[in-house]
């Protein structure tokens, strides 16, 4: 079992910046590639971005690239997702997750989080 909690979503302005953190526990974190899924009302889930075990290699859906930025940190057992320049549409529930490949497919993410709600404003 991995347990993960999302924190610091909030409201912020267009154009403002967000650092999301995902805490894991339980089975050993540096095992598993990490991923941020989001979710707007209305809408399905949505690949963000994911990272593997060293953070040596990282993929982003091509709405946010040049924007966020995922890391990790395997000695603090926590995954991050700095976001920058925010827009409107960037507005969801997101969430993270870990998974044994590295894959923008949900059903392939074994473990989730119980989600952070992120707001941009105009």
């Amino acid at each position: 079992q991995v347990q993960l909690v999302e924190s610091g979503g909030g409201l912020v302005q267009a154009g403002g910046s967000l650092r999301l953190s995902c805490a894991a526990s339980g089975r050993t974190f540096s095992n598993y590639v990490m991923g941020w899924f989001r979710q707007a009302p209305g809408k399905e889930r949505e690949f963000v971005a994911n990272i593997n075990w060293s953070g040596g290699s990282t993929n982003y859906v091509d709405s946010v690239k040049d924007r966020f930025t995922i890391s990790r940190d395997n000695a603090k057992n926590t995954m991050y997702l700095q976001m920058n320049s925010l827009k409107p549409e960037d507005t969801a529930v997101y969430y993270c997750a870990t998974s044994r490949f590295q894959t923008t497919t949900a059903t392939l993410y074994s473990y989730w989080g119980q989600g952070t709600q992120v707001t941009v404003s105009s």
